[in-house]
């Protein structure tokens, strides 16, 4: 939809006052003017929302009506935008960003939970109402994601997403390799530093990352949000010798979100993965967040940037707010939501390479028991690394070529049977990037 002229200012109405809420009540309050000279108009807040009117939140509100009830917010005559920083993809947020689109406003929001549950009905909500839904800061924080996909690359065919999409758990696995620490002691440190979220498996088991990557992926491949497609699994089994041998062998693990169109489906996954220690995700560290993005025009792209924090997400609610002071309004997702088809989840992933991290019993044909088993299930052997003996047996990684999940767990299942194989055996895949 092209560019309208008006010079009106554009009144917000924000609803959620904490650290994301509180960091775009500064920045319209600190450049008022840039934010005018840049948006050819004001750009206002002329009422806010939250649970407790009491708190320090290091900030003047004075001036801004409130609203106990963020519906009512969404509701007033006096906001022309509702800007959601609530949080929860049930419950208030939801109520209020239906009751805003309905009231005739566009909607701003950092909620990717709602998105990636509710966000085709809303979607289809907002654009039969002629409102739209923008959510920059939804998705890997500072980082300006979902307009590259929509605009920068909106003549190309995305090959494939992905990314390292979790700040709090990149810093976790940084913080081990770096520091040599297990994983429960760096999780509890991150917990004390409030990294984590309320419900720790958000973040470690990866529905946070996961809803991300259903979002991006419904941009990218022109389909309906799938979050309940997605492939999950955390990195609550990843130990620090993993970290260490994948160290030795040129690797990096990462919790690594992929989504791609193959000829099965559509592949969406967020699990742990070994990516090359050279590669740009390989040498990411702490709890910056990265994506890549592949295009059949462009090549492969890099964004890199803060995921999360006062500053970064609230700039990128900003960014979204100057489009719509602007007059820009697209699509929520890329296309017409009405003509955006459910997908069709891929089976199995596409082929690649593993990791293998095995306990040897020291038993004489031992490695050739495992290497029977491997070779019947169809997984054939690139590298192999055998470690020192600790009392009666010893750890030995293996590389594989190309294969498929489903041969590695068939191998995995078979392999208690040779007798050799002690403790649980881990998995887990390298990705090329």
């Amino acid at each position: 939809m092209s560019a309208v002229s008006d010079t009106a200012p554009l009144r917000l109405g924000i609803a959620g006052l904490g650290t994301v809420g509180i960091g775009v009540v500064k920045i319209v309050q600190r450049h008022a003017d840039l934010l005018a000279a840049r948006a050819g108009r004001p750009v206002e807040i002329t009422a806010v929302s939250a649970r407790d009117r009491t708190k320090n939140r290091d900030a003047d509100l004075s001036s801004y009506a409130w609203e106990d009830d963020a519906v009512t917010l969404a509701q007033r005559d006096d906001i022309d935008v509702f800007v959601e920083l609530m949080g929860g993809h049930e419950g208030p947020a939801k109520d209020a960003t239906e009751a805003a689109l309905k009231a005739g406003k566009d909607v701003v929001t950092a909620n990717k939970a709602l998105l990636a549950h509710h966000g085709q009905a809303l979607a289809e909500l907002a654009e039969s109402l002629g409102r739209t839904i923008r959510y920059e800061a939804a998705v890997a924080g500072g980082i300006p994601v979902i307009k590259t996909l929509t605009e920068g690359l909106a003549g190309n065919g995305i090959r494939r997403v992905m990314g390292v999409m979790n700040g709090t758990c990149n810093y976790i696995l940084t913080r081990m390799e770096d520091a040599g620490l297990p994983y429960d002691t760096v999780f509890e440190e991150a917990r004390a530093l409030g990294y984590l979220e309320a419900d720790p498996n958000l973040d470690v088991g990866g529905i946070d990352a996961g809803h991300k990557l259903a979002i991006l992926a419904s941009i990218a491949f022109g389909t309906q949000v799938a979050f309940e497609d997605v492939t999950l699994e955390g990195i609550g089994r990843i130990s620090i010798d993993d970290i260490r041998r994948a160290g030795d062998m040129g690797y990096k693990i990462k919790l690594l979100g992929v989504a791609q169109m193959t000829g099965r489906g559509l592949e969406q996954r967020m699990t742990p993965c070994l990516v090359p220690a050279t590669s740009p995700l390989g040498q990411l560290t702490g709890g910056t967040n990265m994506t890549v993005l592949e295009g059949d025009s462009v090549g492969q792209i890099v964004l890199r940037g803060a995921g999360a924090g006062e500053g970064p997400t609230a700039s990128a609610v900003m960014g979204d707010v100057m489009d719509l002071a602007r007059g820009l309004r697209l699509p929520v997702f890329g296309q017409p939501a009405d003509k955006l088809e459910a997908p069709t989840p891929a089976v199995t992933a596409i082929p690649a390479p593993y990791y293998l991290r095995l306990q040897l019993s020291d038993k004489p044909g031992a490695l050739a028991k495992v290497a029977t088993v491997l070779g019947e299930a169809g997984v054939s052997i690139s590298r192999m690394r055998q470690y020192g003996h600790a009392d009666t047996s010893a750890p030995v990684l293996i590389v594989t070529h190309k294969t498929t999940r489903d041969a590695i767990d068939a191998a995995i299942d078979a392999l208690p049977a040779t007798r050799v194989v002690e403790g649980e055996p881990i998995a887990i895949r390298i990705e090329e990037v």
